[in-house]
């Protein structure tokens, strides 16, 4: 009987077959993106069973789960890991067609060099060879991203983290793992008391007073300086969409003075904060020649009974409205009017904006480098093979496929890098369809580059990381 991942999946022309085996296979991983924790890799943390490494902290599992009807003591409860993974295998053959069951064969396949499909009848069988593999010292949490071929590693972390594993891992660890800069609770003024809070952290990490507006953002760039000196060369922005509401300083050093108060901000100062905020971090992401990227799109925590009793980042996020336009043009043009403008990539998740994002990118883009503002690979409700693939025929209209700079995990498991073989999977399909259809020329000269630019060279290029 032939395997379900095999070594065509989702390959399903000889065009494709060989532009994968031939051009893409072999590429090494630039994970520029993800959530992995860098405490666990410094550790080298060993995992006691595939439960713990699957289940622990993966809220797309849980989501699955709880839709296919399993109680929440068994996704983040109590349970054991085995009956969470028992439960899990429960679930899986229910979401056939959906991402989470060709991750689950892919990573089943490529790290345990385990073929059998997912249910409760191999439940047992699969868990027991797994968790004896994980806690072989082969499976450390290093070894697993050697396992890959990764080679360059971006976490995302707080502007007030002091780095420390970081700094161990760069002494430690022949594979760079870089900080990037996430900066969002700056701009998370909604709650004032929690606002003022944050700011005395920073004030605690950096030494100084952030006792008025320009003190703020001094302290800020302090702290980015310090990621640039640990090898950080991007920033990451979780927003709901892009701020943008014409400021004054004045305007804005009366609103940050209210909220040292613990007094709220209305609509509007909210908005200007908001923008002068993200102004002044963006110019310095400029000034050190990072790349930003910009994560729009999520409406978060919408279940509010459980997000009291579970907290965020555990399910309950979702695709929000269309992007407003308006703003998200006059937020870039005030950066590229002052050439301020750094590389940027611009990441959705609503399939609705995908034309409208692609168009906005190919707006600020001045020819100093390529595909300088691009638009990024499918996030997370559209990393799966349909939203792939709509992301690369939209890429492929109104924009350059050959500069796409390709696959990011953005995952908090260290069994996710599959994800990356699944992209050029799918990738190498779309394109060998075309290929066939008569829509490209069937000319190495123009497949080889494409397929490895996707692949890894456009990051490779794009980016500017140092051991």
């Amino acid at each position: 009987m032939k395997t379900f991942i095999n070594k065509n999946f989702v390959i399903t022309n000889s065009t494709a077959e060989k532009l994968y085996h031939s051009f893409a296979a072999d590429h090494p991983i630039i994970d520029f993106h993800c959530h992995l924790s860098p405490q666990m890799i410094a550790e080298d943390r060993q995992f006691n069973d595939l439960g713990e490494i699957w289940l622990e902290g993966d809220h797309y599992k849980w989501r699955a789960m709880r839709i296919n009807g399993i109680p929440e003591k068994y996704c983040t409860g109590k349970a054991s890991n085995k009956e969470k993974f028992d439960k899990y295998a429960e679930t899986v053959p229910s979401s056939i067609n959906n991402p989470l069951y060709h991750w689950t064969h892919l990573e089943l396949a490529r790290y345990f060099n385990i073929y059998d499909l997912l249910s409760p009848n191999t439940a047992d069988k699969i868990f027991n060879q797994a968790s004896e593999m994980l806690r072989s010292k082969e499976f450390s949490t290093r070894n697993l991203i050697r396992m890959m071929k990764v080679e360059t590693i971006c976490t995302t972390d707080d502007p007030v983290d002091n780095l420390e594993f970081h700094i161990q891992l760069h002494k430690s660890f022949e594979i760079p793992v870089f900080p990037t800069f996430r900066p969002d609770n700056f701009i998370k003024i909604e709650d004032p008391v929690k606002y003022k809070a944050y700011i005395s952290k920073l004030e605690d990490v950096t030494g100084s007073s952030a006792g008025n507006f320009s003190a703020l953002i001094e302290a800020i760039d302090k702290r980015h300086a310090f990621f640039h000196e640990h090898g950080c060369r991007l920033s990451d922005h979780g927003l709901d969409r892009f701020p943008y509401s014409p400021f004054t300083q004045n305007g804005v050093y009366a609103v940050y003075k209210k909220l040292l108060k613990g007094e709220p901000a209305n609509i509007d100062e909210t908005e200007k904060f908001k923008t002068a905020v993200m102004f002044e971090i963006c110019k310095m992401n400029h000034k050190r020649g990072w790349v930003q990227q910009f994560h729009v799109g999520a409406i978060r925590n919408n279940n509010a009974r459980l997000f009291k009793t579970l907290g965020p980042d555990t399910g309950f996020d979702s695709i929000g409205v269309s992007q407003d336009a308006f703003r998200m043009s006059k937020f870039l043009s005030l950066l590229d009017e002052s050439d301020q403008l750094a590389k940027s990539i611009l990441y959705n998740l609503n399939p609705a904006d995908n034309e409208m994002m692609l168009t906005m990118a190919g707006n600020f883009n001045d020819g100093s480098t390529p595909a300088k503002v691009q638009y990024g690979a499918g996030w997370w409700f559209l990393d799966q093979k349909t939203g792939m693939e709509k992301h690369l025929r939209d890429l492929s209209a109104l924009g350059l496929l050959r500069r796409f700079v390709g696959m990011v995990t953005d995952s908090r498991s260290f069994l996710s890098y599959p994800r990356h073989e699944y992209f050029r999977r799918i990738a190498c399909n779309y394109i060998g369809e075309e290929v066939e259809k008569g829509l490209i020329p069937d000319e190495d000269e123009l497949l080889k580059p494409l397929i490895q630019g996707i692949s890894y060279m456009n990051a490779k290029d794009y980016f500017s990381f140092s051991k």
